[in-house]
């Protein structure tokens, strides 16, 4: 089996604002977007947003215009979405976003899409929760088709459309990328999508069987996974500092129902807890080497590993400590390793790039 020798490292973000750690919006999307620029200069290779609405903290609620800001801060970095609440959505206007971000980048952008949990935003942009299955699904196939210049009418369950082109298309059409957390979700993203957005590693496994289930490739797979991982020199003295940034982080997430029904999920009573139950990993230099070797070595599959840039309320500042660690001394290491491992014809390929 070949080694990942060549997956991407990259950062996510909520752009989340805490009202106990406020600061205007307008620095931190400044501050943010520096940021991003220095990690390209680093070697970082993507940037993953992510979107919710009508949160009190602000939690990224138009990732397609920060994305075009990062476009346009960068060069070489690949931005993409984990995720767009496809339901919420226009699936044409989705479709139009994305082709425009995919021409303004030079093809560097890729769309993430899921399906949704949060109540109130089904309720505010007048969708039904019981029916985001069959949009997430028909908001694919319509993005698929405007992309590719097919103007025939589509008559769904969901969506109606005219016999109408979507123009510009991209000139080189983006990823359609899919996340789940649920096993009838994840089969759906195996059916679907041209790969998976994983939030906890050990999904990988059940997309992967779902793929072979249905009669794909789990070879030939692609995963970008998001990783909860906090990697510091010291990381238990790191913790004890931003704990309390991942217990609002998380207690929310519970609270929407991201992890199930909120009322059979019980929230995190304090940070450690978090640790102790295994939602974030704290890694050391060494062992985020071991760590993420060992993970790219059995996934080949995986194309890019991303971490969050820093956790709601932390500052930018405080986030790009970890960034540089990540950068020059896990990063250099992994590939190093996984270079060693593959076949000479094949590092020799690599080391031409």
């Amino acid at each position: 089996m070949d080694t990942n020798r060549d997956c991407t490292f990259g950062l996510w973000y909520d752009f989340r604002n805490p009202p106990q750690w406020h600061r205007p919006f307008s620095t931190l999307y400044r501050e943010v977007l520096d940021q991003i620029a220095w990690a390209e200069s680093l070697g970082i290779g993507s940037a993953w947003l992510t979107e919710h609405h009508f949160v009190e903290d602000g939690y990224t609620p138009s990732p397609f215009a920060l994305a075009a800001a990062i476009g346009e801060r960068t060069s070489t970095l690949r931005i993409g979405t984990n995720l767009i609440v496809a339901p919420l959505h226009n699936p044409v206007r989705l479709a139009e976003d994305a082709a425009t971000l995919s021409l303004l980048t030079g093809g560097r952008f890729d769309l993430g899409l899921g399906q949704g949990y949060w109540a109130p935003e089904f309720a505010a942009f007048e969708r039904e929760l019981k029916y985001r299955p069959s949009l997430l699904e028909e908001s694919v196939a319509l993005i698929r088709r405007a992309w590719a210049g097919d103007d025939t009418p589509f008559n769904g369950k969901r969506f109606r459309l005219p016999g109408v082109r979507v123009t510009p298309v991209p000139e080189r059409t983006p990823k359609l990328l899919v996340g789940a957390l649920a096993e009838p979700a994840i089969e759906r993203a195996a059916r679907i999508a041209d790969g998976f957005l994983s939030t906890q590693n050990p999904h990988q496994e059940s997309y992967l069987d779902a793929l072979d289930r249905i009669g794909g490739s789990s070879a030939d797979a692609e995963i970008y996974a998001g990783q909860w991982t906090v990697i510091a020199e010291d990381p238990e003295r790191e913790w004890a500092r931003i704990g309390k940034h991942a217990l609002y982080q998380l207690n929310n997430y519970i609270s929407w129902g991201a992890f199930g029904p909120p009322d059979q999920v019980p929230q995190f009573a304090d940070a450690d807890q978090i640790v102790a139950a295994g939602a974030f990993q704290l890694w050391d230099p060494t062992t985020a080497v071991d760590e993420l070797t060992a993970l790219l070595r059995a996934r080949p599959q995986i194309k890019d590993v991303h971490f969050w840039a820093q956790l709601p309320g932390e500052s930018v500042e405080s986030g790009s400590a970890r960034i540089e660690l990540l950068a020059t001394k896990v990063m250099p290491e992994v590939r190093r390793r996984l270079a060693a491992e593959a076949p000479a014809g094949a590092a020799a390929e690599s080391g031409a790039r």
